[in-house]
C-alpha cells in the first residue's frame, strides 16, 4: 500500500530535519517515512492573523547597470561612477539573513510616488484586461462590482497561504488556478529551482534535465512513448493538435472541454471563421453527440480532443466509446490531463480509467506552479513532430524542469494523489457542513474531490459570498474549481470553514436587508 502524505507547516513535514535523511541517487536527500505527517500549529483555527497593512516600496529594488560589463556596447555607463549601494543597505554581518520585500507603511511613499492609486487602477491602466492571466482579473475573482477592500495583487504566497499587497493573510482555495498541488514554495521544489538557477538556467545546449524528466515521465504516463515540453497547457494542446493533424494528414477537431485561448479551440473575437468551422464541439459524457459529431466529420477527422473529467467524472461508456470511435476513424484521441495529470493520480485520468489516449497533454501540478507543460503519445504519432514545427525558446530552460523533477520524487516515495483526494473530501465536507447550517439555499457542490466548485444559482450572492469570504480570511474560486493541495492542513481546513460560516452568515444578513 503506498503511504498517504499531507502538511505544509515546517517544509512540507515528512521530516523537518532533513541534515539526517538518506541521500538519494540525484544528490537530494529523502525523507526517511514515506507518509508525510499531518502537522497542526498551534495557531488559533478561526481566522488567519491579519498582518499590519503595508505597501512595497519598489524603488528599493532598482540598481543602476553602470557596472555591468555589457554597458560599454551601448555607449553608456563608461564614464558613470561606481554604483552605489542601495539605501539604507544593513551592516555587514557574519550571520547569513534571510531577505524579505522593503515596504514601508501605507503612509509613506507609495511604489511610484506620484500615484496613490490602488493597485486594481494602476492594472488597468496599463494592462489591456487588468490582469495577464484571465481568471485573476477582479472581475473574475468578485464579480462585476466588486469592492475596493478586496484582494487583487499578491505580496506572498507560502503553504496554502497568501498575503496580499496590503499585507494582510488569506487560505488558498484556488492554488494557483490548480498548478500547485505540494504547496507554495515548498522547500524540495524550491532548491531545486535554486540549483538550476545557479548552475545557468539556460543556455546554447539543452539542460541534461529535459533528458532525464522525459524518461521518468515516459515510464509514469501510461501512453507517454514520447515526450516534448513547452510552457503551458494551452501550448502543448495546440501541439497535440497539430501533431494529430500531421500524422492523419486531415484537419477536423471534436472537442470537449476548456483548452485555452488558442486559435483551434476559441470562439472569441479575432478568431477566422474558417478556423473555427475546423472544430466542432459536443457536450460532455453525450456519447450520442460524440457518435453524430464523428459521422458528421467523417474522413477528414484528425482528432478527438476531451478533458477526461469535467465539473464530475465521467460514465464508463464515455471515454471507451470515444476510443472505439478513434479506432474505427483513424482519428487520433487525445487526453486533456493539464488538470488531471498528478492529481487524480501522476498518470492522469488514463492511469485511472485504463483507456490509453493516442497523445496526452500535461501541466499544472507536474512542476508545483513553475511554468511547464507536455504532449506525450504514442511513438508512431509524436514522430510526426519532425514533419511540422513545434519549438519555444524557453521550452527547456531548466528551473521548470527541475521543479518538475522534484515534484517526481514526492510521488515516488508517498501517495501524493491518495493525500489530494482525501484532503478534498475534507475541503468539501467543510464547505457542505457550512452551508447546511447556516440554512441558505441555490448552491451546490459539484466536481471530484481534488478539485471541485462552488455553483451559485445567482452571480449576485455568488459575488456577496465569496468577497465575505475573502473578508474572513479565505479566497474561494468564483465559478470554477477550487484545488486541493498537500498544503490544506487541519489549521487551513478549519479556517476555511470557518470563513465560509462566517460568509454565508453576512449573506443571510445582507438579504434580510434587501
Amino acid at each position: 500500500m503506498r503511504a498517504s502524505c499531507r502538511s505544509f507547516a515546517p517544509p512540507l513535514s515528512r521530516s523537518s530535519d532533513s541534515s539526517s535523511a538518506p541521500v538519494a541517487s540525484n544528490g537530494h536527500a529523502r525523507p526517511t517515512s514515506r507518509r508525510v505527517r499531518r502537522v497542526t500549529s498551534s495557531r488559533a483555527t478561526s481566522a488567519a492573523p491579519r498582518r499590519t497593512t503595508r505597501r512595497i516600496d519598489a524603488t528599493r529594488s532598482r540598481s543602476s547597470l553602470s557596472d555591468m560589463a555589457f554597458s560599454r556596447f551601448f555607449g553608456r555607463g563608461r564614464d558613470a561612477p561606481p554604483a552605489q549601494p542601495p539605501v539604507d543597505e544593513p551592516a555587514e554581518s557574519g550571520d547569513e539573513q534571510e531577505s524579505e520585500p522593503d515596504v514601508t507603511d501605507v503612509d509613506d511613499a507609495s511604489p511610484e510616488a506620484a500615484s496613490q492609486r490602488s493597485w486594481r487602477e494602476r492594472a488597468e491602466a496599463v494592462l489591456p484586461t487588468g490582469a495577464s492571466t484571465g481568471s485573476k482579473r477582479a472581475v473574475a475573482l468578485w464579480g462585476d462590482d466588486a469592492d475596493a477592500d478586496l484582494p487583487t495583487h499578491l505580496l506572498s504566497a507560502r503553504g496554502c497561504r497568501v498575503v496580499d499587497v496590503q499585507g494582510t493573510s488569506y487560505v488558498d482555495c484556488t492554488m494557483g488556478l490548480g498548478s500547485v498541488a505540494l504547496g507554495y514554495g515548498e522547500p524540495r521544489v524550491t532548491r531545486a529551482v535554486v540549483e538550476a538557477v545557479t548552475e545557468g538556467h539556460l543556455g546554447a545546449l539543452s539542460s541534461w534535465r529535459e533528458v532525464e524528466l522525459a524518461e521518468r515521465l515516459h515510464t509514469l504516463i501510461p501512453c507517454a512513448e514520447r515526450v516534448q515540453f513547452l510552457k503551458t497547457g494551452a501550448e502543448a494542446t495546440s501541439a497535440a493538435v497539430r501533431i494529430a493533424r500531421t500524422y492523419t494528414g486531415r484537419e477536423r477537431v471534436i472537442s470537449c472541454g476548456y483548452f485555452g485561448w488558442h486559435d483551434w479551440s476559441s470562439d472569441a473575437a479575432g478568431v477566422p471563421a474558417a478556423v473555427r468551422s475546423a472544430t466542432q464541439r459536443v457536450p460532455f459524457d453525450e456519447v450520442a453527440a460524440l457518435e453524430r459529431a464523428v459521422a458528421e466529420a467523417g474522413s477528414d477527422l484528425a482528432a478527438v480532443v476531451l478533458e477526461p473529467v469535467v465539473e464530475r467524472a465521467p460514465s464508463e461508456d464515455w471515454l471507451r466509446r470515444a476510443r472505439e470511435l478513434c479506432d474505427a476513424s483513424g482519428a487520433a484521441l487525445v487526453f486533456d490531463e493539464i488538470k488531471t495529470g498528478f492529481r487524480v493520480a501522476p498518470g492522469g485520468y488514463q492511469e485511472v480509467c485504463g483507456i490509453t489516449p493516442d497523445l496526452a497533454t500535461f501541466g499544472k501540478a507536474l512542476a508545483n506552479g513553475y511554468p511547464l507543460a507536455t504532449v506525450v503519445g504514442r511513438a508512431a504519432l509524436m514522430d510526426a513532430a519532425r514533419e511540422t514545427w513545434i519549438s519555444s525558446t524557453l521550452a527547456s530552460e531548466s528551473t521548470a524542469l527541475a521543479a518538475a523533477l522534484a515534484v517526481l520524487d514526492w510521488h515516488e516515495e508517498a501517495d501524493v494523489c491518495a493525500t489530494l483526494a482525501e484532503t478534498g473530501r475534507e475541503l468539501r465536507a467543510a464547505f457542505e457542513r457550512a452551508i447546511a447550517a447556516s440554512g441558505i439555499g441555490g448552491v451546490t457542490i459539484d466536481g471530484i474531490d481534488p478539485m471541485f466548485l462552488l455553483r451559485w444559482d445567482d452571480a449576485v450572492r455568488e459575488a456577496r459570498f465569496l468577497a465575505e469570504c475573502a473578508r474572513a480570511g479565505a479566497i474561494v474560486k468564483r465559478g470554477a474549481y477550487n484545488f486541493a493541495a498537500v498544503a490544506h492542513d487541519e489549521d487551513a481546513i478549519q479556517e476555511i470553514e470557518a470563513a465560509t460560516s462566517s460568509a454565508l452568515v453576512a449573506l443571510a444578513d445582507w438579504e434580510r436587508s434587501r
